[in-house]
């Protein structure tokens, strides 16, 4: 790995890339863009569309823009990840397959170029468990990726048995499972209608998603069965902070839980093991949510170029330490 991860103050694991080499993979399914010139931009996947974004022109397709950003945000190294639009988890297993493989091809491309202070995640066929694995040992040991990344919202629940595999073959190869939520619906089974104005389906629904997978992760005993897996969730674990104390409770008292759960400390213990990046949007949630968690187990994360991330990165330099952790969930460390 590059000197410059070793030695990164500022490391950033919440970055997604667009990468022109998979406009139009699926065929009219796309993905495509438009408007990028005007004052309209918008990009779509099937028939979910989503506007206001621009993708071309922006940090998110420019790498050379990408990195004078980072300059001006004082982010000394950053890991790209799919973006969470293209994670295609319901389309046809062997498009799925295709296009991971045309995705990670192309980042790895994209990362060969760079200067040294880019890394990238690999797409994941999520359809096909054997498939999935199959592209992230390529991904991992043909390609020079650090891990994989997959969203919340697939065929398959996480704590299902049929996920074991992929997790012990990130177990075996030593990388760490980076989960992100997608808008639901794009395309796979529709969201909560309640969700499909204002945004709510990522400013809400990207919540709810992250929080169910801290409780299927530790409820469906994936924590248990593969202790020395490391996954990494977006956001801080949504809204994990705020509703700690009624999931812990749960592993307690309800008819579900197992003995193992339901000895004292035993849901705080299995948090522990999870990773989560920081990007919670308000010192306030952080603070709330690090009381909880601690920050052994957290890393910096921007949604860079994103419209949520913030203004003001470079007035905001988060702890040393989070690039220190950084480097250990990447395996970046001796």
């Amino acid at each position: 790995m590059s000197p410059k991860f070793e030695s990164a103050k500022v490391l950033d694991v919440h970055a997604h890339v667009v990468l022109s080499e998979t406009f139009g993979a699926l065929g009219d399914f796309g993905p495509e863009m438009g408007g990028q010139d005007g004052d309209a931009p918008w990009f779509r996947v099937g028939d979910y569309r989503l506007d206001g974004v621009r993708y071309q022109g922006s940090a998110f397709m420019d790498t050379n823009l990408r990195l004078s950003r980072m300059d001006a945000a004082g982010i000394d190294a950053q890991v790209l990840s799919p973006n969470p639009l293209t994670f295609l988890h319901f389309v046809a297993a062997d498009q799925a397959t295709a296009f991971c493989r045309l995705h990670n091809d192309a980042l790895a491309k994209l990362l060969v170029s760079n200067t040294g202070r880019l890394a990238g995640l690999a797409a994941l066929p999520m359809q096909d468990i054997g498939a999935a694995k199959a592209e992230l040992e390529r991904a991992v040991t043909q390609l020079g990726l650090l891990g994989g990344y997959i969203g919340t919202d697939m065929p398959h629940r996480l704590d299902d048995p049929v996920m074991d595999p992929l997790y012990a073959a990130c177990t075996r190869l030593n990388v760490p499972l980076f989960i992100h939520p997608s808008p639901a619906g794009i395309d796979g089974p529709k969201g909560d209608p309640n969700l499909a104005d204002f945004d709510l389906d990522v400013v809400v629904g990207f919540a709810a998603q992250e929080t169910l997978a801290v409780a299927r992760l530790i409820y469906g005993g994936v924590v248990d069965r593969h202790p020395d897996l490391d996954i990494c969730l977006s956001h801080g674990g949504g809204s994990t902070g705020y509703l700690f104390g009624r999931l812990a409770m749960a592993a307690r008292k309800r008819p579900w839980s197992s003995s193992e759960l339901r000895a004292d400390g035993a849901f705080e213990e299995r948090l522990s093991r999870i990773w989560f990046d920081n990007h919670l949007n308000s010192e306030t949630s952080l603070d709330l949510f690090t009381g909880i968690v601690g920050d052994d187990r957290l890393v910096f994360g921007t949604n860079f170029s994103g419209w949520d991330a913030p203004d003001d990165l470079a007035d905001h330099r988060p702890p040393p330490k989070l690039a220190e952790n950084a480097r250990r969930l990447l395996r970046l460390t001796d």
